[in-house]
């Protein structure tokens, strides 16, 4: 056993110091910082104008969660990382051996093609969790200015960000791995993205299969971890999808192997994949961790909801654009569906906008049907929809016992925040990057 770690040590070495003398790599650890700074500090700002600083009306922090005011706005500048540079950084990383040919010296060592991309990859994440000390460094100011910081809601965050680079990782190992030339493949990763970007709108706005699919693409995926919820499904299927990238990477690392060959594994590959995330769509559990628990109806209800048996169907006439549909999906119904796995909702409209349809005297309603008792409404708040569904079931509403969630406001201001990402960052890394070409020299 150890004569065959022994080679992989050494190859994740040479996989460092090959990221080290990565210039693309350097570039993006330059920009991440400045990148964080100006997303925290105005963060900063808004949470404190928010919580009546210069004048604005006193409470209205009282509502606020630190989740949503500085940390989703602060890894803004990770997902904008991981989309516009770190490709470039893997995708430089695995063609680089390619096109120095150290490739055909390593696939003479008796060391499977997985073992040498898991390498590469395993080297991309150290790289990418370097990234992460501006973020670290957000987290400490935030703190030192007095603000709160509830643990699992920023974990969910983080998660969603390394999920976010693992799904770009994977898919620029395999680009790059089919693909000779790194600019090309540099254009196949963006064009992947932009087109991730097209189904979230068709998504958005004819809903259906391709709402669902829309749901498993990295802005999506992040969305839903930076808002403080971890979904079984999402999260297996985004592992999925980072070993089908590996996997394929690996196989066109074969060198001796005709490419017919590795693109009919390649699309076993893909086609095994693509069912097991199918099958991900069937777990339905998941985790509400959020310190305001906005992804769940209050613990009484959950208890009130989750001892009404029998299958709930739900049918919405409304157009996806409708304003009332979105708040009734958020208000209601994606929280129906944490408790009640069994209900089944249907969207109904003849448009996307819904603008003609408003003379038709069906438009806007909601009709439930539980065990064949039916009923409609026009109301999409979250009280109504509870009150609706207990009086199908017969159930009488439990008494409101759990208090509000008051928040957390805080009047701050982002002292020394500009120094440390705007001049003592960017300094720290040129320097770090000009020793390190000079001992290379």
């Amino acid at each position: 056993m150890p004569s065959l770690r022994r080679p992989w040590t050494r190859l994740v070495g040479k996989e460092w110091r090959e990221l080290l003398a990565s210039r693309a790599w350097w570039v993006m650890i330059f920009l991440v910082g400045p990148l964080v700074g100006v997303s925290f500090i105005s963060a900063v700002r808004r949470y404190a104008e928010a919580s009546g600083l210069g004048g604005t009306s006193a409470g209205v922090g009282q509502a606020f969660s630190p989740l949503d005011g500085i940390w989703v706005p602060t890894f803004v500048a990770y997902e904008i990382a991981a989309t516009f540079l770190l490709p470039f950084v893997a995708i430089r990383l695995v063609a680089s051996d390619r096109r120095s040919g150290a490739l055909k010296l390593e696939v003479q060592h008796p060391m499977s093609p997985l073992s040498r991309v898991a390498a590469k990859a395993l080297v991309l994440f150290a790289g990418w969790g370097l990234a992460g000390i501006p973020a670290v460094a957000a987290g400490i100011l935030w703190k030192g200015y007095g603000g709160s910081t509830y643990g699992p809601e920023l974990a969910s965050v983080v998660a969603g960000c390394l999920l976010n680079a693992g799904l770009t990782i994977a898919l620029a190992a395999a680009v790059a791995s089919i693909v000779e030339n790194p600019s090309t493949a540099a254009i196949l990763v963006l064009s992947f993205t932009v087109g991730t970007w097209v189904l979230g709108f068709i998504a958005s706005v004819r809903g259906g299969l391709s709402e669902r699919i829309a749901g498993f693409t990295p802005e999506a995926m992040s969305d839903v971890f930076q808002h403080g919820l971890i979904p079984l499904g999402t999260a297996l299927a985004v592992l999925i999808l980072i070993a089908i990238g590996l996997g394929v990477a690996a196989l066109w690392t074969r060198l001796g192997v005709s490419a017919r060959r590795r693109a009919f594994e390649s699309a076993g590959v893909v086609a095994a994949g693509c069912a097991l995330v199918a099958a991900c769509t069937l777990f339905h559990s998941s985790w509400d961790v959020s310190e305001d628990r906005r992804h769940s109806f209050p613990e009484a209800d959950q208890k009130a909801l989750a001892g009404i048996k029998g299958p709930l169907s739900i049918e919405v006439h409304l157009a996806p654009e409708d304003p009332r549909r979105s708040d009734l999906e958020r208000q209601a119904l994606s929280k129906l569906r944490r408790v009640m796995p069994s209900v089944r909702v249907r969207y109904v409209s003849a448009t996307s906008i819904g603008i003609f349809e408003q003379a038709n005297t069906g438009y806007g309603e909601v009709w439930y049907d539980l065990g064949g008792r039916r009923t409609m409404s026009r109301m999409t708040t979250e009280e109504a929809v509870l009150e609706t569904i207990y009086g199908l079931a017969g159930v009488t509403p439990p008494q409101e016992t759990e208090p509000s969630f008051a928040g957390h406001p805080l009047v701050a201001r982002p002292r020394g925040a500009a120094v440390i990402f705007y001049g003592l960052w960017p300094a720290l890394v040129a320097g770090l990057a000009l020793l390190v070409s000079r001992r290379k020299r």
